[in-house]
Parts: C-alpha cells; structure tokens; sequence
C-alpha cells in the first residue's frame, strides 16, 4: 500500500527515524482540505517512542480540525537542520515521513501535556501554569503511524 524509496542507498533506518522525531521540535502536517485541496502547516509535535504514536496541540476548531472530521489521513514530515561536508557547498539533509491516521484525543491527561512542553521548557511551574489556563481551549491530536521512511537527501 505505502511505496518504497526508490534511492534506496539514502535510506535511513528505524532508529535514525525515531532519533531525528525525538531531537526535532517542528514538522509538516499534510491533510485532506476543502474541495479537495492539500493542506499543509507547520506545527510543533511530540513524539513518544514508547506507543510509537505523535502528539500535537491544537485550538478546538478551525481548517485542521475540519479536515481530519471529513478523513484521518494524514502525512507528517519532519527535518533536520542538515550538515555540510567538509569543503562542499551542498547542505545534507535527513527527512522522516510518516503517514498514518489522526484522530482528537478525548479526556487527555496533563501527564502528555507537560511531556510535549518539556520539549520547549524545563520549568515546570511555566508549564503547569499553561495548561491550567488553555486546557478548557486546547485540543490534542494523535496520529497513529502506520509507514514511515526516512532519506538522507543532498542538495547538491
């Protein structure tokens, strides 16, 4: 059903893909929009290795809530900051794409929560203090990985 990479040489492994999930704070989300149109958007997410699951944060209504209500399909992409080789020009740059299906968290707990924000901030008092006053407001999406590849990809 998921194609495989064609360059095969540049693909990276399982391992390489989670580790570049967890060292990352910010991706692509791609999903179905209105009439038929992608839409795509950067958003910040957490990655729990453990239930091998991604989790983003989101206001209760607006384009993406839309559109995972009309499909759960999703894609998410996410990149490193790349490196160059000693005297090349060309950036190297390591993507992990996932697809899988999105769904609204019901009843989340603070517990996921001060997981996703200790990715921004260690100060615990800052981060409970912001879920005590956006909890009523804010919504958590999960999306359940069901394929995911990984490049090494040279600009040059």
């Amino acid at each position: 059903m998921f194609r495989e990479l064609t360059r095969k040489k540049q693909k990276l492994s399982a391992s390489e893909c989670k580790e570049i999930l967890k060292q990352e704070v910010r991706g692509v989300l791609a999903l179905s929009g209105d009439d038929g149109y992608p839409y795509a958007l950067p958003i910040n997410f957490y990655f729990d290795e453990e239930s091998n699951k991604i989790y983003f944060h989101s206001g209760k209504t607006g384009h993406k809530l839309d559109a995972i209500a009309k499909s759960d399909k999703a894609s998410f992409c996410v990149y490193d900051k790349g490196y160059h080789k000693d005297g090349h020009w060309s950036l190297n740059i390591r993507s992990v794409i996932i697809f899988g299906r999105i769904h609204v968290v019901e009843g989340w707990s603070d517990g996921l929560m001060v997981n996703f924000c200790k990715r921004f901030t260690d100060d615990m008092d800052y981060i409970y203090s912001e879920i005590e006053n956006f909890k009523s407001n804010t919504a958590v999406l999960c999306l359940e990985i069901e394929h995911m590849t990984g490049k090494l990809v040279n600009e040059a």
